[in-house]
């Protein structure tokens, strides 16, 4: 539990990141966390007003099987697939979050409180089987203030304007590549004007995309030293930065646009931009990088607990550092591009590996609890 001590020093950088705009969500989440009352302490004395999930955080938590171990036991005696178990504990998780966060939610007018579930990774490349999946997901959780997560992949954006289209909230996520940032505010634009047309409530619905920071910098960064010039190594640490500000420009340029604007007069939200993979991954940089140099009004930030302990600890937040940046980061790009290294190339790689990386800890995932089942006398086909 966090001590009295411990939450006036977090109180600065977090605050101030608040202050700016900045939506603080917290990037993990087990049965453990919500039983102890951390989430609960995090939310209270941490700023923290949301929470993601995905499937490599779900493997962690449930594959350890602690907190797990007597619903288990129920499942295994009700004969359940190991499917069928995965969704009711990932579920019932996420449902117990959602709780924890509806006072959040509620004093927000729905914009935060949010607790994200992905639908199954394996679905990324099927659009009907994706939207069936959001649907029932949203049933299962049984709370206004679920956000489903659905990738970014091409099958994945008609799926985002049908899920929309249906009044259901969406984080959009893997989103590595401006243009497809682009694709994914239309699709969530297409979703509205869906939704308006079939007289649902836009105000009560909400989206985020999910744009990933620190993967870009490893694999470009990887390259550039490769390559091993000074111009090269003084690249490195850069792209994830530049591509992150251009995407928020396109982001003021797009809710800024006649068509934003005949859907915001009917009080739709817009879909904010929500930084990912904000832990960095070279010790060479600032534990607080991706914080620090990603502050804009309207943005959230997805930060696993190392990263939010360390701006609580010693981040620097000094006020927009995204607005006006947007020169230097396409000739950080352009500079890039220029030592051969195809951007179009890398968020390609980088979209395809973090679907598979997904769809091997679901695999996981469902290797562990088939052993725990399993082991409680029952064949989980």
């Amino acid at each position: 539990m966090i001590t009295v001590t411990e939450a006036t020093a977090s109180a600065g950088a977090l605050q101030r990141l608040s202050d700016e705009g900045v939506s603080i969500w917290l990037d993990d989440l087990s049965r453990r966390r919500i039983e102890s009352g951390n989430l609960a302490g995090l939310v209270a004395t941490r700023n923290v007003v949301g929470v993601t999930t995905n499937p490599s955080i779900f493997q962690a938590a449930i594959g350890s099987g602690e907190g797990y171990e007597e619903q288990l036991a129920d499942l295994a005696v009700r004969g359940v697939t190991v499917d069928e178990a995965v969704r009711m504990m990932t579920t019932a998780d996420v449902r117990a979050a959602a709780d924890v966060l509806r006072p959040v939610y509620e004093a927000s007018g729905g914009r935060d409180g949010r607790v994200s579930i992905e639908v199954d990774p394996r679905l990324a490349h099927d659009t009907a089987a994706t939207v069936a999946e959001a649907r029932q997901l949203a049933w299962l959780v049984d709370r206004p203030n679920v956000m489903i997560k659905i990738p970014a992949t091409k099958a994945g954006l008609p799926a985002i304007t049908e899920v929309i289209g249906a009044g259901i909230s969406v984080n959009v996520t893997l989103i590595f590549s401006l243009e497809r940032y682009r694709e994914v505010m239309d699709a969530y634009l297409a979703g509205l004007e869906k939704a308006q047309a079939a007289g649902l409530d836009l105000s009560a619905v909400h989206s985020v995309a999910s744009f990933f920071v620190s993967r870009v910098d490893a694999e470009i960064d990887k390259r550039l030293t490769l390559l091993g010039t000074d111009e090269a190594l003084a690249l490195k640490g850069r792209a994830a930065l530049a591509n992150a500000r251009l995407a928020y420009e396109a982001y003021e340029q797009v809710f800024a646009g006649p068509r934003w604007q005949a859907l915001g007069g009917a009080r739709a939200n817009r879909q904010r931009p929500l930084w990912a993979s904000t832990g960095v991954k070279d010790p060479a940089y600032k534990d607080t990088l991706y914080v620090d140099e990603l502050v804009a009004p309207g943005t959230v930030n997805t930060m696993p607990e190392a990263t939010l302990n360390a701006v609580a600890d010693h981040g620097d937040v000094q006020g927009d550092t995204v607005s006006g940046s947007y020169a230097q980061a396409r000739a950080d790009l352009a500079a890039v591009e220029r030592l051969g290294i195809s951007y179009d190339e890398v968020v390609r790689q980088l979209e395809d590996e973090g679907v598979a990386k997904f769809e091997v800890a679901w695999q996981d995932l469902l290797d562990a609890v088939t052993k725990s089942l399993n082991s409680k006398g029952v064949d989980a086909e």
